[in-house]
């Protein structure tokens, strides 16, 4: 049904949830020695999240997600690079913004139809 109602945009908006999640776990763990950073390969996340969804492959909770290789490793063994984080978490908040639009659209659409304006 929500794939149906919202096409790719439910399941884009509940990832995008989700990656805001674990950027945010990164940033919280910035001075965390021996933390990894993690990641959400957004394409390869929603292309398995959508073949769940039509049942085609059975995947992991796990999939599309990545570790982060840092361009200047730390000494305490911390891969977080705080600025490559806040620049994420920008972008990934603006994408987020953009599929709710279109999904608020949607539902303005179907309430209006609703109504029989």
């Amino acid at each position: 049904m929500n794939e149906r109602l919202f096409g790719i945009h439910g399941a884009a908006l509940t990832l995008r949830s989700e990656r805001m999640g674990v950027i945010a776990s990164n940033i919280a763990n910035a001075a965390t020695p021996g933390y990894k950073a993690r990641d959400i390969d957004f394409n390869a996340a929603l292309d398995a999240r959508l073949a769940k969804q039509r049942g085609d492959i059975t995947t992991g909770a796990q999939a599309g997600q990545v570790w982060r290789t840092p361009t200047m490793p730390s000494l305490d063994g911390n891969t977080v690079e705080l600025n490559r984080e806040q620049v994420a978490f920008a972008e990934n908040a603006v994408a987020y913004s953009a599929t709710l639009s279109f999904v608020t659209g949607k539902v303005n659409t179907i309430t209006r139809a609703l109504k029989g304006e």
